[in-house]
């Protein structure tokens, strides 16, 4: 019952026949009731929903809880994949209270703004006023992070970070809470009229930061539990976002707590910005809607980041923010006009959508539905599409305290009416009838529990049943005492064969024909007829196309199917003749031509055996066509040979020439005597280098000796004269 499309089922006991399959009792009513099944006897569990609570809708406001949004509590039993719908109201009550919070940018850049908004108190409860007589409004001021680089870090201008011109300046601050929630103007412009104009360094502000904790800091802001909840940022500059603290050497993410002492942000300089996700995340969370009351020059800026955080809207200052009124009026306009409904903690497997029923409704969507209008309606549609078991979910409107709780459960099992005795009469005395099928006792199986297994497991049984370990009796029927009980077919017929793997009724069709009307279909195959062809007997018995003109069948190197050429891997059509991917025959024939034609190469003597598909001859000149081939032989001769293919794959008839191109071998005796001539040649060489060597060298020691000889002073005195001759010729001896 858990399937969709065969919501019905019979519980009659006989219901199914033998071999046919359980799933027969699911089916539609009517196919079911054709077969006989009476309407009393069908089992089709129906969508149960049971309203819980249902406070009706208030028209005013008067200082207790509203109710804006009805029913609040609600129970659905579902059947899966069965859907159901029912009707929430919403209804803005007249007079709700709204809390204001004025958050603002204090940057240097916003010195003029500043001056406007001290006086713009009378002004914002005026406006306030006309919407409704119980309105607060909350103060708060934010500039930046003061670490570098956002905010110089010198200790005289974190004190005093304003032009030198500036008479009022205030430190610098990252975000400061001034004024909780309040009903007093007085109030209001006295604590806005002490504050002062700040500064930093880069442009982009920590608007998200202040935001975070306008958004987590309830009890410290002052809002209200019955209220609608609105921050109104008003800046002339972009925003720093998560991953941005990584600049500052700041690498703790935003924990979105409150972090609130003597009215500042302690965490400013610890924690990064907040992601925009966190952001939406929380003004969600605490029913807040935000108003950016932004210059011109990022007005797309905050466009893009609105549509990211529901219910928030973008309003143009002028440059001096004096229209900021008139901007949060028709901010706060255009926001109580919208009704979004969407849900929260959504159970997997669950769809909702939402279909608003209004006079400016948009589109049925599956995460929201929108409304243009005061009092609206919404169809809301859910789907479970499994089981589960007591799970919940809310659906409330974005902004709105009002809250829808769903509980939901499903219905997975059937209300059968079984008979009381445990061993009935159908299932053989063996076993009790379960929603009319047989629950067998211990040691029995089967549709009437008719076989005993004996000393046998079951698994074993049903192991007999299954092909190659794979599923028993491929889905196609039971295991019946170790054997296959094969299930009917949805043409009537039945599957058969020992694993009810085969049945006639699924061959290839032609024409929308089974077997194209000429053959008979015998398990998955199509027999064809006499005179018929094909893989589904789609065309007449003919060899005309595919004969050669040697009158055969595609050359014998594939099969004439439907009058054409199926051939073998590699050959061309039409005739199967050129082989574009088969190896070169030249090469592969080789070894059998050196053979054949002269007694050589690896096959030797033993061709009859390796090369009886080649017939040959050998020639002085060629007389056939083929391929002319020209290989080197195993004894390096060159070997010129045709090769012609004939009918088959691998059949071939050659021409061989008879003389073989041989290179004549080298000649010993003059590389002997050449090797001879050569070593003496080097010989005499060496030997005359080497005296050339002794030669030079004697010749230097000689120069530098008579060098020193003319250096020698010899006395002039004659009695010296052979004296010294005589030690000259002594030298010169020695």
């Amino acid at each position: 019952i858990q399937k969709k499309q065969y919501p019905w089922r019979r519980r009659l006991e006989n219901f199914t026949k033998a071999g046919e399959q359980e799933s027969v009792r699911c089916d539609t009513q009517a196919q079911l009731m054709e077969r006989g099944c009476k309407k009393e006897e069908i089992i089709s569990p129906a969508n149960n929903v049971t309203i819980i609570k249902e406070d009706p809708l208030s028209v005013s406001f008067d200082n207790q809880e509203p109710v804006q949004m009805s029913p609040q509590k609600i129970n659905l039993k579902l059947r899966p994949g069965l859907p159901t719908t029912f009707r929430i109201s919403f209804r803005r009550v007249e007079g709700y209270p709204v809390d204001l919070y004025y958050l603002m940018d204090l940057s240097n850049s916003m010195k003029d703004d500043l001056e406007n908004v001290k006086e713009l108190g009378r002004d914002l409860f005026a406006a306030l006023k006309k919407i409704t007589e119980h309105a607060q409004i909350g103060f708060g001021a934010f500039v930046d992070k003061t670490v570098l680089p956002y905010t110089n870090t010198n200790k005289e201008k974190l004190q005093r970070p304003c032009d030198e011109s500036d008479q009022y300046c205030q430190a610098a601050f990252g975000y400061r809470h001034v004024l909780s929630m309040t009903a007093k103007e007085n109030e209001f412009k006295k604590k806005v009229a002490d504050q002062f104009i700040s500064g930093n360094l880069d442009s982009p502000e920590g608007s998200l930061d202040a935001m975070m904790q306008a958004a987590v800091c309830g009890n410290k802001i002052g809002w209200r539990n019955s209220s609608t909840r609105l921050i109104v940022l008003t800046t002339d500059a972009g925003f720093h976002m998560a991953g941005d603290g990584k600049l500052a050497g700041i690498l703790e993410p935003n924990d979105q707590q409150c972090h609130m002492e003597n009215n500042l942000y302690t965490k400013s300089n610890e924690m990064d910005y907040p992601s925009v996700g966190q952001l939406a995340t929380e003004l969600e969370k605490n029913n807040i809607q935000p108003i950016f009351a932004v210059t011109k020059n990022v007005e797309d800026v905050y466009k893009e980041l609105s549509k990211m955080i529901p219910k928030s809207e973008v309003g143009v200052l002028s440059s001096d923010s004096k229209n900021v009124v008139q901007l949060i009026e028709t901010a706060y306009n255009s926001l109580s006009s919208k009704v979004t409904v969407t849900h929260d903690n959504l159970p997997d497997n669950v769809r909702v959508v939402y279909t608003p029923i209004c006079k400016y409704a948009g589109p049925a969507g599956d995460k929201n539905g929108v409304c243009d209008n005061v009092h609206i309606s919404f169809d809301v549609t859910v789907t479970a599409d499994s089981c589960m078991e007591d799970t919940f979910f809310t659906i409330r409107p974005l902004g709105i305290k009002d809250t829808l709780t769903v509980t939901l459960s499903t219905k997975c099992e059937c209300q059968c009416k079984d008979p009381n005795d445990k061993m009935h009469q159908l299932c053989t005395n063996r076993g009790s009838i379960v929603c009319g099928i047989c629950s067998c006792m211990e040691s029995f199986i089967g549709q009437n529990c008719e076989c005993s297994i004996g000393n046998k497991d079951e698994q074993s049984l049903r192991a007999s049943c299954q092909r190659n370990n794979g599923t028993e009796c491929e889905g196609r029927g039971d295991c019946v005492c170790g054997r296959c009980q094969c299930h009917s077919t949805n043409q009537g017929g039945r599957y058969r064969g020992d694993f009810c793997e085969c049945d006639d009724e699924h061959c290839e069709n032609y024409q929308n024909k089974l077997c194209g009307g000429n053959g008979k279909c015998d398990c998955g195959t199509c027999k064809c007829n006499a005179g018929y062809e094909g893989s589904a007997c789609q065309c007449k018995a003919s060899r005309e196309g595919c004969l050669t003109k040697g009158n055969t069948v595609c050359n014998g190197r594939g099969r004439c199917i439907c009058n054409r050429c199926d051939c073998k891997e590699g050959y061309q059509r039409p005739q199967c003749l050129i082989c574009l991917g088969c190896p070169d025959p030249c090469q592969t024939k080789l070894d059998c031509i050196e053979c054949l034609g002269f007694g050589s190469g690896p096959f030797g003597k033993i061709c009859d055996t390796n090369c009886r598909n080649i017939t040959y001859d050998m020639v002085d000149n060629f007389a056939i066509s083929g391929k002319e081939c020209h290989q080197k032989d195993s004894e390096g001769c060159w070997i010129t040979f045709k090769l012609n293919q004939l009918v088959g794959e691998d059949n071939y008839e050659a021409e061989i020439l008879k003389q073989r191109d041989c290179p004549e071998p080298p000649s010993v005796i003059p590389i002997i005597a050449g090797s001879i001539a050569g070593v003496a040649v080097i010989g005499i060489v060496l030997l005359m280098l080497i005296k050339m060597l002794i030669y030079m060298k004697d010749l230097k020691e000689f120069r530098k000796f008579e060098n020193e000889k003319k250096k020698s002073k010899w006395a002039e005195n004659t009695n010296y004269k052979n004296t010294t001759n005589i030690e000259l010729e002594l030298v010169w001896c020695y």
